[in-house]
């Protein structure tokens, strides 16, 4: 806390000018399909052409789709199947490596048990390679993650509950993604690790965020590889929580600022909490609450710009049902006012966001408001 009114005095006014509202475009309906369209996730390439997947039940069963656009989200490319599978493909996650090619990872529901399925592209979206299996484990293996270095090459990570419970795992190509390395185990705990995210820094460290139960009740927990992911630091514990700490995010504006944004229900109900830390993950500054709403917050995403700005959305039940907010930060200590940037008679489940090379901000998200859930979006200036 800090007591000197001085002090008080400009953080109010610094905080006055973090509000500052973006100039966000209308909502753009992006799909009209006879199946339920969802979890959609979004990557924009260094020219700011934007890459999105989601899942897509019209063919009878979840199957993978794609668009873009290249002109910052103006007009969209027609929807290209990636998946015609029996099974479902679900919970895709993308990412684009320097020379804007999109890269995407999803979970295959096969008869027997779930494991991770691999595709990507080399002319930018147009075209894709064949489906790539890339686990062959006794258990589930659920909710990939996918980053790319800054050579192209792509890494992945996902929950294995071959162990009996959930497990933190870790792969990655050196090819450009035609081949890939043995699974990595990345956590040895007594309860279940799960929904991870992976994230490079800008000198190619890589850093990963999870929750765990182990502590009985969900934390958050980070370590990080120095050497492209042959070996990792020790977990180290994010949160002490008297509530579930989960689904965490984790955003990275330099090699030393990091910013971990995640969802908590220790106030009663589910807010928005977040901690930062400015040595690369050697030490964290305290945890800051960055919502106090009567609604439940859900399914975080965060973003950072090339102006060190980051964004965060998130989906929140407080006005009835499920929307979106956003609010911003430049450096992570200081956060706007929350921003609504929906107003439907749906719900939202699920949402994402990437920032582009011009500080454009994209925003996808599904809505059910059309009687099944479509993709939609938005962009800030």
């Amino acid at each position: 806390m800090k007591r000197m009114k001085l002090t008080l005095l400009a953080i109010g006014l610094f905080s006055f000018s973090q509000a500052a509202r973006a100039d966000w475009g209308p909502a753009k309906r992006l799909t009209w399909n006879s199946g339920y369209s969802s979890s959609p996730a979004v990557a924009v390439d260094s020219s700011g052409h934007i890459h999105l997947v989601w899942y897509d039940y019209t063919p009878g069963n979840a199957e993978i789709y794609y668009k873009k656009s290249t002109d910052e989200g103006m007009t969209w490319s027609s929807n290209q199947r990636l998946t015609w599978t029996t099974t479902d493909s679900w919970a895709p996650d993308l990412a684009v490596d320097p020379s804007g090619n999109p890269h995407v990872v999803w979970q295959e529901n096969l008869t027997e048990d779930r494991e991770i399925f691999y595709v990507r592209s080399t002319d930018g979206g147009d075209t894709w390679s064949a489906s790539q299996r890339l686990t062959w484990n006794s258990g589930n293996s659920s909710i990939p993650n996918v980053a790319v270095d800054l050579s192209g090459n792509p890494h992945v990570s996902w929950h294995d509950k071959t162990p009996g419970n959930e497990e933190i795992y870790y792969k990655k190509s050196t090819d450009g993604g035609t081949s890939w390395s043995a699974n990595q185990r990345l956590t040895w705990n007594s309860g279940n690790s799960n929904v991870p995210c992976l994230a490079f820094d800008s000198l190619g460290k890589l850093h990963l965020v999870w929750g765990d139960w182990t502590p009985e009740n969900m934390e958050i927990y980070h370590k990080k590889s120095t050497d492209g992911g042959a070996s990792w630091s020790a977990n180290q514990r994010l949160t002490w929580n008297s509530g579930v700490s989960g689904y965490p995010q984790i955003a990275l504006a330099s090699s030393t600022y990091l910013v971990v944004v995640w969802s908590d229900s220790t106030p009663g109900n589910r807010e928005t909490y977040c901690r930062r830390s400015t040595d690369g993950g050697a030490s964290w500054l305290a945890s800051q609450r960055l919502t106090w709403n009567s609604g439940e917050t859900w399914t975080l995403a965060v973003a950072v710009d090339s102006a060190k700005c980051y964004h965060l959305v998130w989906r929140d039940t407080t006005p009835g049902n499920s929307e979106v907010y956003y609010k911003k930060s430049t450096g992570g200590s200081v956060w706007s006012a929350t921003e609504r940037l929906t107003w439907t008679s749906g719900e939202c489940l699920a949402l994402d966001i990437s920032a582009g090379p011009s500080d454009i901000v994209h925003v996808v998200y599904d809505n059910d408001e059309a009687g099944n859930a479509e993709i939609y979006y938005k962009k800030g200036n």
